[in-house]
């Protein structure tokens, strides 16, 4: 993997799944308590890769799979139990809100991950601690590139 420098936005090229997932693990090890990565990218970009990677480092054993047809998949056994959503089939910001999911937004007993943040505009200005926002985009058939900024205390 390698890191290509950008003024405010980490950029990394990813050439495997197996470079997605330990990029996510690598972030697993040390995510706090409350935090909150949004993913965005394209189907079969990678995101639940990450996820699966993150999950590792917290330390859970549980296969993760997206949760594109379930809202939300909850692990727990590791560090910190990570809370995996996906706002593939939520439309609007009124869906997102209307979903009951402010436990896992706003003040997560764990870590949370959302696939398809991007369907709620704005979300960083509205959530209060700690968010990581990822891009992961195709380069090539196996080759990712994976931007990221943090926003937060």
């Amino acid at each position: 993997m390698s890191i290509l420098p950008e003024t405010e936005m980490v950029t990394l090229i990813s050439n495997s799944p197996d470079e997605t997932a330990a990029l996510g693990e690598c972030w697993g090890r040390t995510a706090p308590r409350g935090w909150l990565v949004g993913l965005d990218g394209d189907l079969g970009a990678g995101k639940t890769q990450l996820v699966k990677g993150l999950a590792r480092g917290l330390g859970i054993t549980e296969l993760v799979h997206s949760p594109t047809f379930a809202l939300i998949n909850q692990y727990a056994g590791g560090r910190l139990p990570l809370f995996h959503l996906d706002f593939y089939r939520l439309e609007t910001p009124a869906e997102i809100q209307g979903a009951g999911l402010d436990e896992y937004l706003f003040d997560p007993a764990g870590v949370t991950v959302v696939e398809w943040i991007e369907r709620w505009p704005g979300f960083p200005s509205v959530q209060p601690g700690r968010f990581r926002r990822v891009s992961i985009a195709c380069v090539s058939e196996s080759e990712r590139r994976i931007c990221y900024e943090d926003f937060g205390a």
